[in-house]
């Protein structure tokens, strides 16, 4: 037998990953700028039972109008009876407990006047009978709050709305409390929107808009500046910015998707747009990923501006002619080699 070392086989190289990619090249923003929201309630209420049970019934359906006192859902009431049925019958031991009570004090006031039984007997009988007198006020106490949570098995709207969510099934044990119905208001209406920190300003209190629909835009209503956020989303850098809508169509059903423009007084300098998946957000610093010259990935660090759906400006950090990485960014390595594959 030979006993030499034995070659091992060569590593298989790393395989080529196809890569999506575009060339940066900054373009002049649009001298509009467009806005997309939705119609949006300006009062809505999450719903829920009083009680703990099982719900047995959903009367409404998303979408549903209902009045106010309607029948929107209801629990199990069995275990509720019950509890008004024994509340009952603790009020009549009570109150039978009451009457023997009375009779007995009666007879020992009788009693004493033949100095048949002492003063303690008497104020012992005495005190019997205020006894049992509490006894059945707690009783009927105990039966109006029975009589009352049983009128908590069935859930009801506080005002005429329009359903909007369940979060509820039927045959769901759900507790007292938990939300399960958000009814909202359809006469008072928003048009919210998310507006980029740099642009808000120009959505002061009070100013009007015109708001039309993304589906028909000829179809638009008069808007007024109700309420900005004073604070902005992490991610995203906008803040929600809530129009009251007045007078608006009936086609501005809520949910309904909307557009708002806002003409660009000074046309802004040259910028570059990315689709969102392109930046990643990693150790408090975003980058994204180029291809160099022999076709290998690259992280480079850059500074974000506005984020809208969908995209992100990117504000320093790339330039003219560099090839960016838009789909997969958050699964690349640095160095991977990659396959040019433009969009």
């Amino acid at each position: 037998m030979l006993g030499g070392c034995e070659r091992k086989p060569a590593e298989a190289a790393a395989p080529v990953r196809p890569a999506l990619t575009v060339v940066v090249e900054p373009a002049a923003p649009p001298a509009e700028r467009r806005f997309t929201g939705t119609v949006a309630p300006r009062y809505e209420a999450k719903l829920g039972f009083q009680a703990t049970g099982r719900m047995t019934a959903r009367n409404v359906d998303v979408g549903d109008r209902v009045v106010q006192g309607q029948m929107l859902a209801t629990l199990d009431p069995t275990v509720l009876r019950l509890a008004v049925v024994g509340s009952k019958a603790d009020l009549a031991n009570a109150r039978a407990a009451l009457v023997n009570a009375k009779a007995t004090n009666d007879r020992q006031q009788e009693l004493i006047r033949t100095g048949s039984v002492s003063q303690a007997q008497v104020d012992a009988a005495l005190a019997a009978r205020d006894t049992a007198q509490a006894k059945v006020g707690q009783a009927q106490a105990s039966l109006q709050k029975a009589e009352e949570q049983l009128g908590y098995a069935s859930l009801r709207s506080g005002y005429d709305g329009v359903v909007e969510s369940w979060t509820a099934e039927v045959g769901q044990v759900v507790t007292a409390g938990q939300a399960v119905v958000t009814v909202a208001r359809p006469d008072l209406r928003d048009a919210v929107f998310d507006v980029p920190d740099d642009r808000v300003a120009r959505f002061a209190a009070g100013r009007a808009f015109t708001v039309a629909l993304l589906a028909d835009p000829a179809v638009s209503a008069q808007a007024t500046v109700r309420e900005i956020a004073p604070q902005s989303d992490q991610l995203t850098r906008t803040r929600r910015v809530r129009l009251t809508l007045e007078a608006a169509p009936a086609a501005f059903r809520l949910g309904t998707t909307v557009t708002l423009g806002l003409v660009e007084a000074v046309p802004g300098p040259a910028r570059i747009v990315l689709p969102a998946g392109a930046a990643v957000e990693r150790d408090g610093a975003t980058t994204v990923w180029t291809v160099d010259p022999q076709n290998r990935l690259r992280a480079r660090a850059v500074t974000l501006g506005e984020r809208d759906p969908g995209t992100v400006t990117v504000a320093t950090g790339l330039a003219a002619g560099d090839r960016v990485l838009i789909a997969g960014a958050h699964s690349a390595t640095e160095g991977q080699a990659v396959k040019i594959d433009a969009p």
